[in-house]
């Protein structure tokens, strides 16, 4: 009896020690990219990092506030595009789940999310770039929300299947119509997880890069037109990253620990949502 409880014990200690150390496998690559970023692009931060559009080539100084309004803008026009439709088809879904229609529409949606960001850039070209004969931000809005639109109709669609349906039940009792019933009750009763799903894609889509260089392509100034070619961080960053210019390379560090501060502020902010629905 002793020695079967010993060995559980040591099995215990075991599979906890292995278990340990593959957190800190995931944890300390983390910790050292993080901190190397950190280490390469503070120096570089200041005011005009964030107001100013990059210098002339052999010109100190610069900025990279250009690409930052292009995210912003793209990103904004993606939610737009995006949003509506993710969370309307995962209304559709929750409550019309057993359809031949429903399982070809979620199928898609995972084919979709697991499709590389690449191929939707070259989707987005095919689709817009071409036809309106120029790279433009709205083409890399569309390109940026059809990598969203999955990931929100999926998050989501798990969320409002959380919701007790005595809820729904209750308001179709008090003669609140179906479709009031869906966005007033059952979506607002599933808020906070569904705000989790949003935060997560457009920290998803913010750090994207390829799709943008076949639709958005970039540009050195500022730019408010979403019919023209538009600048965006990410794209900065790596336009930056490969050039031969010191001043370039320093730029493109600080504008990676600002994206990285970014996608990380919007995962901690989709945690605390997650957690306040796990309290309630």
């Amino acid at each position: 009896m002793m020695n079967g409880m010993a060995f559980r014990k040591v099995k215990n200690h075991l599979m906890s020690f292995v278990m340990l150390a593959c957190t800190l496998a995931v944890l300390i690559p983390l910790a050292l990219i993080f901190v190397h970023i950190v280490k390469m692009g503070i120096s570089s931060l200041s005011i005009d990092f964030f107001t100013h559009i990059p210098a002339p080539t052999g010109e100190p100084g610069g900025g990279m506030a250009n690409g930052m309004l292009g995210s912003l803008i793209m990103i904004g026009g993606a939610s737009l595009i995006g949003l509506p439709i993710g969370i309307l088809g995962a209304i559709y879904l929750s409550e019309f789940g057993g359809s031949r229609m429903s399982t070809t529409i979620r199928f898609a949606a995972d084919v979709l999310s697991g499709t590389p960001s690449i191929i939707t850039g070259m989707v987005a070209y095919t689709l817009l770039v071409v036809p309106m004969k120029g790279f433009s931000g709205l083409a890399g809005a569309v390109a940026l929300a059809m990598i969203m639109i999955p990931i929100v109709l999926r998050t989501t669609e798990e969320q409002l299947k959380m919701v007790p349906g005595s809820l729904r039940e209750a308001s179709l009792a008090l003669g609140v119509p179906f479709w009031r019933t869906s966005l007033k009750v059952t979506l607002r009763s599933a808020m906070s997880g569904v705000l989790t799903g949003i935060l997560l894609a457009v920290a998803r889509i913010a750090g994207e890069t390829a799709p943008l260089l076949f639709t958005a392509l970039g540009n050195q100034f500022w730019s408010k037109n979403v019919l023209q070619p538009m600048a965006a961080l990410p794209l900065q960053i790596f336009s930056f990253a490969i050039a031969p210019y010191e001043d370039w390379h320093k730029l493109a560090w600080a504008g990676a620990l600002v994206l990285v501060s970014v996608m990380f502020g919007l995962s901690l902010t989709a945690r605390y949502f997650s957690r306040s629905r796990q309290a309630h």
